[in-house]
């Protein structure tokens, strides 16, 4: 439950907090606590595995040859076994690694990547009781260390993750649902699953630690222990990908080059991921050339619009709607001594709609967001299968909330409730938008504001109980619905058992048996059929106030073509085998 994301400039969202503090009205506190497929894939020749280096560059800043990209953090790891979800090494990952299957660039359709076909009950790659899936593997692919792969490879990648089991990887993932793997032959893969999953495909076989390593390469350099790190796939990757990694100059770049043996539609370009954490130095180097692309937040626009030679993207959303919490389950005299309410307050299904109501979700969403973003339906973002503009959303109406807050008899006597968020970023903004927006509906109202240091903040987070009622963070960019409907909606998911939503719904047991029912159908159709019915229960019962999604952005130079990016990819949401300029 930890999502890692970019964190604007401080300094830009202080002028974000004081124009939202001008358009509404103030009221409440707020304080700082101290810090306690066929498509071309990234995936990639002959010879040795590229080495860590300490020094050195391939290619001059905005060279013609070298496609050059900014990043604001490092790569920890690029062992697919090791990274953990939302790391800087997936960005690398993503690119000299490939998957069986992989999702597309035109939103969440699957196409094939090391497996010449995406199994389904049609094709018969998948058995008629959902357990049993077929992997057709592709002919004729080398790994970077030039052996070829087989079925084995495969088979040997997952296994090694699921037996390696390190608590910052993803292992998890694979090992929840895989009951057995299998080698039917040199080029046919055979996996069996616990209980019948629609997400499998999408959410499983497409994430980072599904990625196919080298078994010659892992046997060749330590090997596989159980709990231990194999410290030379740390840092020197060995897949089958577009690009292979061919230098790492710790805290400078990552340098990929162009894998001239790649099975399918070669990369066009090398390219040069620099290290560049200060956001100046990214958004100078942009407009001056030496940089072809950097990823960017709504704060960003204002310094890049308009600059002689870079091109803005603003197109589908990310899959991370900003949320804010409601939290029953803490234990008396847990909540800041300043709190009023106690641990039935949200308990009570219309002080939860009129919260939900009082939001201001227009102002966040210009202001906050810059206008780059949207609001988003209980609990489906934009772009992820099960979306639809008809599902109900909700939006400002103080006349509905207070009707809402007087039936449930908080009206005169007003409370007081306190909501922590990460200091200096967009959660902290949207605590203060809702402290003004409660503000402004009933003084009686009061938010406090508790902006922590992250150290802080994680800690509470991640306590079981949750010492506060409310908070702010982002949801994880999952790839399928169940994933999120089992971590934010089911009442005894991560987030469900966490903030004692079986007792918050008024009917626990439709809405968890609709989830369950979704994540084991494999009919897609029947499928959003019961997301169709789900999604107006979930607005009627809401779990969380839903502040707004981010629209997926990106600032290049004009000069780069073929450009496509995808926020079902792992940030930065792009593939560079796709790109030239």
């Amino acid at each position: 439950m930890d999502t890692r994301r970019r964190t604007p400039q401080w300094s830009r969202l202080l002028v974000v907090v004081a124009l939202l503090a001008v358009a509404c009205t103030s009221g409440g506190t707020t304080e700082t606590t101290g810090e306690d497929g066929e498509a071309p894939t990234t995936t990639g020749g002959e010879g040795e595995a590229p080495a860590t280096t300490e020094g050195g560059d391939e290619g001059g800043e905005g060279s013609g040859d070298v496609f050059v990209h900014a990043a604001d953090d490092e790569a920890t790891t690029v062992d697919p076994a090791q990274v953990e979800p939302g790391e800087g090494g997936e960005t690398i990952i993503t690119q000299v690694y490939e998957r069986l299957i992989e999702v597309g660039p035109d939103g969440p359709d699957l196409v094939p990547g090391l497996a010449t076909e995406v199994p389904t009950i049609d094709n018969g790659l998948i058995s008629e009781d959902g357990l049993t899936y077929t992997f057709p593997i592709r002919e004729g692919v080398v790994f970077h260390d030039g052996t070829e792969l087989t079925a084995e490879d495969v088979k040997y990648s997952w296994d090694r993750a699921m037996t390696m089991d390190l608590p910052e990887g993803n292992a998890g993932l694979l090992a929840d649902i895989v009951a057995e793997t299998n080698v039917v032959d040199d080029l046919t893969f055979e996996v069996t699953l616990s209980e019948p999953s629609a997400s499998f495909l999408n959410a499983v076989v497409t994430a980072s630690v599904a990625s196919i390593v080298s078994q010659d390469a892992v046997e060749a350099n330590g090997g596989v222990v159980a709990g231990e790190v194999n410290e030379f796939l740390t840092a020197n990757p060995v897949g089958t990908g577009a690009y292979e990694l061919t230098a790492w100059n710790r805290g400078e770049n990552f340098q990929l080059g162009v894998f001239e043996d790649y099975w399918g539609t070669p990369a066009n370009i090398d390219v040069r991921i620099d290290i560049a954490p200060d956001t100046d130095t990214r958004i100078l180097g942009l407009r001056a050339g030496e940089y072809d692309m950097m990823e960017i937040d709504p704060s960003l626009v204002p310094d890049l619009e308009g600059a002689e030679g870079v091109e803005i993207y603003s197109g589908e959303f990310l899959l991370e709607p900003i949320h804010i919490g409601f939290n029953t389950r803490f234990e008396e005299g847990s909540l800041p001594p300043e709190d009023t309410i106690g641990p039935d307050f949200f308990q009570d299904p219309l002080i939860r709609r009129a919260f939900n109501l009082t939001f201001d979700y227009e102002g966040f969403i210009a202001g906050a967001l810059g206008g780059m973003g949207g609001t988003v339906p209980h609990y489906f973002p934009q772009g992820m299968l099960g979306y639809s503009e008809d599902y109900p959303v909700y939006e400002q109406d103080l006349a509905a909330a207070q009707a809402l807050f007087e039936e449930a008899g908080v009206w005169d006597e007003g409370f007081t409730v306190s909501v922590i968020a990460e200091e200096g970023n967009l959660f902290e903004v949207a605590a203060l938008v809702l402290r003004d927006s409660m503000a402004a509906l009933n003084p009686a109202f009061e938010i406090r504001v508790l902006a922590q240091a992250e150290a802080q903040f994680d800690e509470a987070h991640a306590s079981d109980p949750v010492p506060y009622a409310m908070w702010v963070k982002n949801s994880d960019p999952f790839a399928d619905p169940d994933a999120l409907m089992n971590a934010y909606i089911h009442p005894d998911g991560e987030w469900g058992t966490v903030h004692g939503m079986r007792e918050m719904y008024q009917d626990p047991d439709a809405i968890a048996g609709l989830i369950d029912e979704a994540g084991t159908e494999l009919d897609t159709d029947a499928r959003l059929a019961l997301y169709e019915e789900l999604a107006p229960m979930l607005y009627d019962d809401p779990m969380w106030i839903i502040a707004g999604n981010e629209t997926a952005l990106n600032a290049h130079r004009d000069t780069v073509t073929g450009f496509v990016m995808n926020p079902l990819w792992p940030r930065p949401s792009v593939k560079f085998a796709f790109y030239d300029k």
